[in-house]
């Protein structure tokens, strides 16, 4: 069993930066895709960025040239630094094992 475990999440301005982070535990890490996602009350759960294993990045157009995704192998950490953040950005943002495992999120809330 995997576990992932986000960190980073908060309250901050319109315009400011965040770093969220998700350290998973085992040893299955490197060989798997990350991704990120996010939820608000009422809402789909939906996807913002992924990584594969190999580095390769994508990323939802709402957040495109705004939030960048990297992961540190070493670590079993992956990463999603938030720039430029708006107030539609608010959500609970979860890390996902690309078809295994979720985190159990992170609130970002972006005041205006």
């Amino acid at each position: 069993q995997v576990q992932l475990v986000e960190s980073g999440g908060g309250l901050v301005q319109a315009g400011g930066s965040l770093r969220l982070s998700c350290v998973a535990s085992g040893s299955i890490f490197r060989g798997n895709g990350m991704g990120w996602y996010r939820q608000t009350p009422g809402k789909q759960r939906e996807w913002v960025a992924s990584i594969s294993s190999g580095g390769t990045t994508t990323y939802a157009d709402s957040v495109k040239g705004r939030f960048t995704i990297s992961r540190d192998n070493a670590k079993n950490t992956v990463y999603l630094q938030m720039n430029s953040l708006k107030p539609e950005d608010t959500a609970v943002y979860y890390c996902r094992m690309v078809g295994l495992y979720w985190g159990q999120g992170t609130q970002v809330t972006v005041s205006s």
